[in-house]
């Protein structure tokens, strides 16, 4: 599970492992919360996601029994150690740091860098510079909330009321 999601949202490990069961979220369809608004999760991906939360592993002992993680540890009311989660899904054959890396460059490809910062929880600049990297064609796509007027400016009175 924790492998999908370093490879259809270029996460890193640190943060997948931060991840709450809250942080799934099902409805209509089923989102995943990396940054606002939440991404959706694709269809196949969705169903085992949604499964996985309700079969997590590390849950029968007493110190997990009421965990909100989405990959509990070993110890209580901690989350799974970000490096033996690596060693997990580089056992199963999954370069997790050349995955991340590849997906967060395919969607900076796809997408306006900053439409792919505020969706995966990344900060401007850097998908900035990885889109300017990477040769994106978004280049001119400016960022920030487009829904707002930008300071200092006021609107003009017309007479057409």
């Amino acid at each position: 599970m924790a492998a999908g999601i370093v490879l259809l949202y270029a996460q890193p490990l640190t943060r997948v492992v931060r991840l709450t069961i809250d942080d799934v979220i099902h409805g209509d369809h089923v989102l995943l919360q990396l940054g606002d608004p939440p991404s959706p999760v694709p269809g196949p991906f969705a169903d085992l996601l949604l499964e996985w939360v309700s079969s997590r592993d590390n849950m029968n002992t007493a110190t997990n029994r009421g965990s909100r993680w989405l990959f509990p540890g070993r110890r209580a009311a901690q989350p799974m150690n970000p490096y033996s989660l690596a060693a997990s899904i580089n056992d199963l054959g999954i370069p997790t740091t050349a995955g991340r890396a590849a997906a967060i460059r395919q969607h900076v490809l796809e997408m306006p860098a900053p439409v792919v910062a505020d969706a995966l929880g990344y900060h401007q600049v850097t998908t900035a510079k990885l889109a300017s990297q990477t040769g994106a064609t978004w280049s001119r796509c400016a960022a920030g909330d487009h829904l707002r007027s930008p300071s200092g400016w006021t609107p003009q009175r017309t007479d057409d009321r």
